[in-house]
């Protein structure tokens, strides 16, 4: 059995007896849980559900007569409280706030009756109410602002009056919204028989200021009706749509705050879809007017009688009506209002006695049946809930366009059903009518709604959309032969949505399936297009090299993504077929290795080519060399083949001398094979530049050999480039002037000029005597007798420079024997008390250590010294002790090993050497030990430690080194007995 469905409204009882014994309850007003009542005794009774609290304030006191509360209103948030009082003639209006014990009344209202109170939503707090408008019974408008802080009002400002129509104004509601130029004010009115709209930027007094000079703008309903209401829906703090209860019917619409629009009258209005929901609806046959009403997000709630009849606001239709549980004594009046709570999302209904509430449930559950049911399908789509009822809604949109033959449009709500019918069930259904059209859409977008792990799907469906495209496209393509219009564009149309499915789908179709439809329809430019997709590049190059397009073909290859084996492989199709634009793509490519290319320039560079034409391959060939720093044997031989077969060997000849490896450590200066390069040039009869190479290759005397057959002024610079040889460089310039004798065929005496001039450009490398052998025997010496005598002259002239520089070298050899001699009698005078620099004892002491000293030479029985120039005076060992000290390690360690040699050959016989060498004895006579010990005096006595570089190195030095711990310590300042000091105190 199935379970009741709940209702959407539902009523329950609140409160019985809520006036506590205060009279009979007359208005009742809600907010954020708070219940305002006022009762026919001049009380309000304010009930606070949310924290479970109430109190009662008697309005009445100090009146006479009866007194009933008029109307009492409450703001969203449940803190300010306005309650009109009428009784005895007259009326009061008050003011209270939920913190106040007592109320304070409005004293400008005095005799005037307020029906309707505007909160300002938008910016009210629980500490003032900010600017609110009351609207009062003779037509007036105010604007009211109160601090709670103040306890009184802070101003109340007249605002505008009906002066055409004066009616009472029995409902005002208010929004505000943020604009740059201030706030913009949207204020709704209502009397009996009309509802008034105004707006504005600025402030509120400023607003309605303006309707001075200019219309009001306000919708007329004429009929009577018992209390006219105003009421607006309040979703997030912000009114959707408002409902007004006339005399005509519920006049009611949409509200759009912050984009007014230009009504006729030239206002702004902010109200759209607006809609008059007739009474007839509410009774058969009989006109029954609601006395109150309540607005809900999709439904109104209209007090008929003692019921609530519940009408969707959409279709206009009754579909619930309330019952209340009445006192008997409250039957006969009746339910006397309804009010709602924006905050709390809650209705309540009142009679004299009790409150009941009516709560919500999911009011918007069925509302997308009633959107679907009006053909609205966005907002029955907008109000599903699940995806089965999207499928109702799809299903009834795409059958009704089935229906109406509009397949394209079908088949893409058919597309978006995912339970309602099968995907066969569809399908046949196109198939069965033959829309392949609709067919193809139903499958393109039906893709759109698959998840990506539905793979299989996915690409069944693709290739089953790519087969259609193509009979698409055939079909176009037969009717175009047939000459229909229009077909050119549509074929166009559908090739290019064709290929951008082929982008779309290229990671899900089949590449090898989705290959042979291409090529069994015969659409090689789509095959193509699909192959570049997929990244298949080598058919995608085949196919235009085929069609002779090369730019197209290196367009592709030049994509990052190709492999750049590609390059190599098409490279000789392609500068065959556009030479200039292959060898720019070339050099336009990085990472392109020019060896693997040379197959492809030799076969371009085996065709022939015009005399003026520019040869590409050596084009690139130069761009890998001189740009590129290429370093490839292969590349450098390849461009020195192409540059002998030209006619100009100016250019050859600047390659060869270009160094290209020069300024590489350890490297060559050039990459090309030597050996090659002369056999090529020599096949191709290019002498100069054999020349050259037998001169790099260092075959001198083949270069000029070669170089006499072309030019013998070429040979004459090959012979001079020798410099390190001179016996070689001479042999050359003979080979020269052999080949300048035997060719000249002038006169003899003639000849023997030219030769005689051909000596002096060999800068005197060759004499008369090297050149008379290619003369012939028979030649007269009368001829060369100049030449002999100059010859002659320049022997003698070396003859006596080398006599000159022997005698100087004897005078030479004579002055070191005496500068000798007389080193060795040099001395120095030392005082008796001198000191040694190092250790500061007396240097005449007494030697203790005859170590040292016995390989020295003797000084009596003193210790051996050194005097220098400068009066400074060492101890051998504190002088050897200091320098090694003070000196690099490597030093140090060089004097400590001479000074080791010196003490093994202390017990040798050797020379004294105060006695000096005498001048027949030659300075090679010295001991072993005398040299040693000479050396040692190099390293230690060369110069005064003191007074030389030593000396000043050692201003970089710490002053006491870290291994002087002794004389560190002896620095520190130790602390004595602090007991035993006496402070002085320093009186200035």
């Amino acid at each position: 059995m199935m379970e009741r469905r709940r209702q959407v409204f539902s009523v329950d009882l609140l409160e019985r007896y809520a006036a506590k014994g205060r009279g009979q309850i007359t208005c009742m007003a809600a907010g954020n849980d708070v219940i305002v009542l006022g009762t026919s005794k001049g009380w309000v009774i304010r009930h606070d559900f949310g924290v479970g609290d109430s109190f009662d304030i008697d309005l009445s006191v100090g009146r006479a007569g009866e007194q009933s509360i008029h109307r009492v209103f409450v703001d969203p948030g449940g803190s300010h409280c306005i309650a009109t009082v009428v009784g005895g003639g007259t009326s009061d209006t008050f003011y209270t706030h939920a913190k106040w014990s007592k109320p304070r009344i409005l004293t400008k209202f005095k005799g005037l009756i307020v029906n309707a109170v505007a909160w300002n939503r938008q910016h009210i707090t629980e500490a003032s109410t900010r600017e609110i408008i009351l609207g009062t019974d003779n037509g007036q408008l105010y604007e009211v602002s109160v601090e709670e802080k103040e306890k009184r009002e802070k101003y109340i400002k007249f605002l505008f009056e009906l002066n055409e129509l004066p009616e009472a104004f029995t409902g005002l509601q208010m929004e505000t919204t943020g604009t740059n130029n201030g706030t913009r004010y949207y204020v709704m009115a209502v009397t009996p028989t009309r509802l008034y709209s105004f707006t504005g930027i600025g402030s509120l007094e400023s607003v309605f200021a303006s309707y001075a000079e200019r219309a009001v703008h306000f919708m007329e309903l004429p009929g009577e009706i018992a209390n006219s209401e105003l009421h607006f829906f309040i979703k997030q703090r912000r009114a959707i749509h408002f409902a007004w209860l006339s005399g005509a019917g519920i006049y009611h619409g949409g509200l759009h705050f912050g984009a007014p629009r230009s009504s006729p009258n030239g206002d702004e209005n902010f109200v759209e879809n607006k809609a008059l929901l007739n009474y007839s609806i509410l009774g058969e046959g009989v006109l029954v007017k609601p006395s109150s009403l309540a607005v809900s997000e999709f439904h109104f709630l209209l007090l008929v009688g003692n019921k609530v009849k519940v009408v969707n606001r959409i279709s206009e239709q009754i579909v619930e009506e309330l019952t209340f549980d009445q006192t008997p004594d409250a039957v006969s009046r009746g339910v006397l209002g309804l009010c709602s709570d924006a905050s709390a999302g809650l209705f309540y209904a009142y009679d004299q006695n009790s409150i009941f509430q009516v709560s919500v449930n999911d009011e918007g559950r069925d509302m997308w049946k009633v959107y679907l049911d009006l053909k609205e399908y966005a907002a029955a789509l907008a109000n599903c809930r699940d995806a089965l009822q999207r499928d109702q809604v799809y299903l009834v949109q795409a059958e009704a366009a089935f229906t109406a033959k509009e397949f394209l449009r079908a088949a893409s709500f058919y597309a978006k059903i995912n339970f309602a019918l099968s995907f066969e069930e569809i399908t046949l259904k196109f198939i069965s009518i033959g829309e392949q059209d609709a067919l193809r859409t139903f499958l393109l977008r039906k893709l759109d709604n698959f998840s990506k792990d539905d793979k299989c799907q996915i690409t069944m469906i693709s290739t089953w959309a790519t087969e259609l495209y193509l009979d698409k496209i055939n079909l176009l393509l037969l009717e175009d032969d047939a000459g229909s219009d229009n077909v050119s564009s549509e074929y166009q149309s559908i090739i290019t949505e064709f290929r951008a499915f082929l982008s779309d789908s290229k990671d899900v179709l089949d590449h090898a399936t989705t290959m042979k439809l291409l090529e069994s329809y015969g659409r090689v430019d789509e095959l193509v297009y699909f192959a570049s997709l997929k990244e298949e590049y080598e058919i995608v190059v085949h196919h235009y090299i085929q069609l002779g397009e090369a730019k197209k073909a290196l367009r592709v290859l030049q994509k990052p993504n190709v492999p750049v084996e590609l390059q190599y492989k098409f490279a000789p199709d392609l500068i065959m077929l556009d030479a200039y634009e292959t060898v720019e793509s070339w050099m336009t490519t990085k990472d392109l290795n020019p060896r693997k290319l040379i197959p492809a320039m030799m076969r371009y560079s085996s065709e022939p080519h015009a005399k003026n034409e520019t040869h590409e391959v050596i084009k690139y060939l130069e761009y890998c060399v001189h740009r590129l720093q290429n370093e490839d044997p292969g590349v450098h031989n390849l461009l020195l083949s192409l540059y002998a077969k030209q006619e100009d060997e100016s250019t050859l000849l600047r390659f060869l001398q270009c160094k290209f490896g020069k300024g590489q450590p350890n490297g060559p200066e050039f990459f090309y094979d030597p050996k090659y390069a002369l056999r090529l040039c020599l096949k191709e009869k290019r002498m100069r530049a054999c020349v050259h190479i037998y001169s790099m290759m260092s075959m001198h005397e083949e270069a000029v050999a070669l170089a006499l057959q072309v030019d013998p002024e070429l040979a004459m610079a090959e012979a001079d480039k020798v410099e390190d040889d001179e016996d070689l460089r001479k042999k050359l310039w003979l080979m020269v002037a052999k080949h300048v004798i035997e060719q000249e065929k002038g006169t003899k005496r003639e000849n023997i000029r030219k030769a005689i001039a051909f000596l002096k450009e060999t800068d005197g490398l060759l004499k008369i005597e090297d050149i008379l052998p290619f003369f012939p025997d028979f030649a007269l010496i009368d001829d060369f007798k100049e030449a002999i005598c100059s010859s002659l002259e320049d022997y003698n002239e070396q003859i006596e420079k080398l006599k000159q520089e022997m005698n100087d070298a004897t005078h030479g050899a004579d002055n070191i024997r005496s500068d000798i001699s007389a080193l060795a009698q040099r001395y120095a005078v030392i005082k008796r008390d001198e000191e040694c620099g190092v250790c500061r004892r007396k240097i005449l002491n007494i030697a203790d250590d005859y170590r040292m000293a016995r390989t020295y030479t003797s000084v009596g029985s003193m210790a051996p010294f050194y005097v220098f120039p400068c009066g400074h005076s060492f101890h051998a060992n504190c002088l050897i002790a200091h320098v090694t000290r003070c000196t690099t390690e490597a030093q140090a360690e060089y004097i400590l090993d001479l000074q080791k040699q010196l003490t093994l050959l202390g017990n040798e016989p050797r020379k004294e050497m105060n006695g000096g060498l005498t001048e027949e004895e030659p300075i090679t006579s010295m001991t072993p030990g005398d040299k040693i010990r000479s050396q040692l005096d190099d390293a230690i006595a060369s110069e005064c430690p003191f007074c030389g570089d030593l000396m000043i190195r050692e201003i970089s030095l710490p002053f006491v080194r870290p291994e002087e711990t002794d004389e560190i310590e002896s620095w520190e300042i130790m602390p004595h007995n602090l007991g035993t000091q006496k402070t002085l105190s320093l009186i200035a």
